[in-house]
């Protein structure tokens, strides 16, 4: 009985797991995240209540389109170039639920002033509904994407 015991603490040691060392852990799940993607895109209250993530985030570029649409709509951006019909405009949304916006023009874009376009887009694109900015694994984080905003409808 004493050998059986003596044998029975002896094949213990056989049984104890190496523990990971964390920084190889942290190295492994960092490898892991998809870092272009994000977990939730930025939301407006009206589109929360949808469930599908997809429905969810058109609902969002859909709304965030119009709006800026509309905004520009009531300006002089058609009138000063009546050949400008569309802009791209890049939307930064912060963690902190702020929004930041800029046109992007060609690299070859004399045509346009574009300073001028710039300044319109700053004094027109404020008092936005309140944005809730995109989350991975659960935190806020900055995104940006470009909107192509229709100026002239005919």
């Amino acid at each position: 009985m004493p050998i059986l015991l003596l044998l029975l603490l002896q094949s213990c040691q056989y049984f104890e797991k190496q523990v990971p060392d964390e920084k190889e852990l942290l190295d492994k799940e960092l490898k892991e995240i998809n870092w272009n993607e994000v977990d939730e895109y930025p939301s407006v209250a009206d589109c929360e209540k949808l469930s599908d993530a997809a429905q969810r985030k058109q609902c969002f570029f859909e709304f965030l389109t119009a709006t800026i649409q509309e905004k520009l709509a009531v300006d002089t951006l058609s009138t000063l170039f009546p050949k400008l019909d569309t802009i791209e405009v890049k939307v930064t949304v912060f963690p902190n639920a702020t929004m930041q916006f800029e046109p992007q023009f060609p690299k070859d874009s004399v045509a346009y002033d574009t300073i001028k376009i710039d300044s319109i887009l700053h004094t027109r694109l404020v008092d936005f509904p309140k944005v809730n900015p995109a989350i991975k694994r659960g935190i806020p984080v900055k995104t940006q994407f470009v909107l192509p905003v229709i100026i002239k409808q005919e």
